[in-house]
């Protein structure tokens, strides 16, 4: 199939009059600018890649917006995971599938078109495995394929309730898995998508928890098997988790990793929030990535990534919506600058040297769609040949864009609020839409049952 974009985002630049041809892979095969456009092309307008969101639990779509009242004691991050446990608790394969649908679809009307999935739902509610030990994972997987974006499924280990605390909590029940199970879970995911031929739309890797959540011996059990496929690790989060770490190794958790683990291009830190310019200078160096999830980060109280590191290091970064109180990557992307801007009070953090001081925007999204690839173990990296043909058609009369030239849109997006949502998404060349009143419709009156339940 061909399209004719009067101008797409190529290279980090806008190109003009280009002609992109996707093959029968949903890949771009050929790309050329400066173009006549033929009879038989499919005309679009302006033109952005596609963003993969790097780190997602669906099932906490559910709770968006329930668990913001305090106390008298105060509140934090530990605090709101009790609540999250309560969702964590009862909701049911069928529930989750009918939640993440109406996630997946909302995500893909702002111009996702892929994410990956961190989850650790994997028995019933009494805490025992389910007979087909994927029963929870063929939900999301179901959701992905129902409203046609790409998913990157990380089954994730789970076993301990913190360091030199082992097992789980009661409330934790649910997490309970090895790295043989973890890896069961890849593997059926990965054996459907070589039979469905959607090898391009559909990925397995694997997750850990987080360092208080496993055993050394445990993770490397499930690195040693784990291929080039992905791994994510949720690390440094929260100072406690730091505190705790230090307390019962010696060592930060990224230095923990880098010592006895060792990091490389598989390798995806999520959260990384509370780290020191020499840890992020080593995970540049060993190649591995970073997800940042700036609103859940804000949400949870949890604090202010070094993105000024990250960038001059060349760090590779990626972007998610984690727990799902916002589900729109310019209003991330935003979040990330203007902590920074309010902290240290200057403008255009991200406008560095490094990145030879293009617009913020432009260099916020660029670092985005840089660290999708990494993060989803796919090719998502933007429009070029040998990547996935994903991407989204502006409104450029909408109010944020209007009366602005090409150069200053995607700072529009991300700076001039309300953003407009994409007039089109494309995944893998294909048009995607969704119904979404139908959608809202069913995930309202599961919330409902969900929240009477818990």
């Amino acid at each position: 199939m061909n399209f004719f974009a009067q101008a797409a985002w190529i290279n980090g630049q806008w190109s003009h009059d280009v002609r992109l041809t996707v093959d029968q892979n949903g890949l771009w095969s050929a790309i050329a600018t400066d173009q006549a456009c033929q009879p038989d092309d499919a005309r679009v307008g302006v033109i952005l890649p596609g963003l993969t969101n790097a780190h997602s639990h669906a099932f906490q779509r559910a709770m968006a917006g329930l668990s913001e009242q305090g106390s008298a004691a105060g509140d934090n991050f530990w605090r709101w995971r009790q609540a999250m446990y309560q969702v964590a608790l009862n909701i049911s394969p069928a529930q989750l599938e009918t939640v993440a649908t109406w996630l997946y679809a909302e995500l893909l009307s702002q111009g996702y078109t892929h994410l990956c999935e961190f989850h650790y739902i994997h028995c019933d509610p009494k805490g025992n495995p389910y007979a087909d030990g994927a029963e929870m994972s063929w939900a999301l997987v179901r959701a992905a394929q129902h409203v046609g974006i790409g998913l990157t499924l990380l089954p994730t280990l789970y076993q301990h309730r913190g360091f030199d605390r082992q097992g789980l909590q009661t409330d934790q029940r649910r997490f309970a898995s090895t790295p043989e199970s973890i890896l069961a879970i890849r593997d059926q995911i990965q054996h459907h998508a070589i039979q469905e031929k959607k090898p391009h739309l559909l990925n397995a890797g694997v997750a850990i928890h987080s360092l208080r959540a496993v055993a050394q011996t445990e993770l490397e059990a499930l690195v040693q098997a784990s291929g080039q496929h992905p791994i994510h690790i949720h690390v440094s989060e929260q100072q406690k988790e730091v505190d705790d770490c230090l307390a019962h190794t010696g060592l930060r958790p990224i230095e923990w990793l880098c010592e006895h683990i060792g990091l490389d291009h598989r390798w995806n830190l999520v959260h990384a929030t509370h780290t020191t310019p020499t840890e992020l200078t080593q995970v540049a160096q060993a190649q591995a990535a970073v997800v940042i999830c700036p609103i859940t980060e804000a949400n949870l109280g949890d604090g202010i990534f070094d993105l000024t590191t990250a960038i001059d290091t060349s760090l590779n970064c990626s972007i998610g919506t984690d727990s799902h109180t916002n589900r729109d990557w310019s209003a991330e992307l935003r979040s990330l600058e203007y902590s920074l801007r309010l902290t240290r009070q200057v403008r255009n953090v991200a406008s560095r040297e490094a990145t030879g001081f293009r617009p913020t925007g432009q260099a916020l999204f660029e670092m985005a769609l840089r660290g999708s690839s990494a993060a989803a173990g796919l090719p998502l990296a933007g429009i070029k040949v040998g990547e996935r043909a994903d991407f989204f058609e502006l409104d450029t009369q909408a109010n944020p864009l209007a009366g602005l030239t090409e150069e200053s849109f995607i700072d529009a997006l991300i700076f001039s609020t309300p953003s407009n949502k994409p007039k089109h998404v494309y995944v893998a060349g294909e048009l995607k839409t969704a119904d979404m009143p139908r959608l809202t419709a069913l995930a309202v009156k599961t919330m409902h049952g969900l929240w009477q339940s818990s």
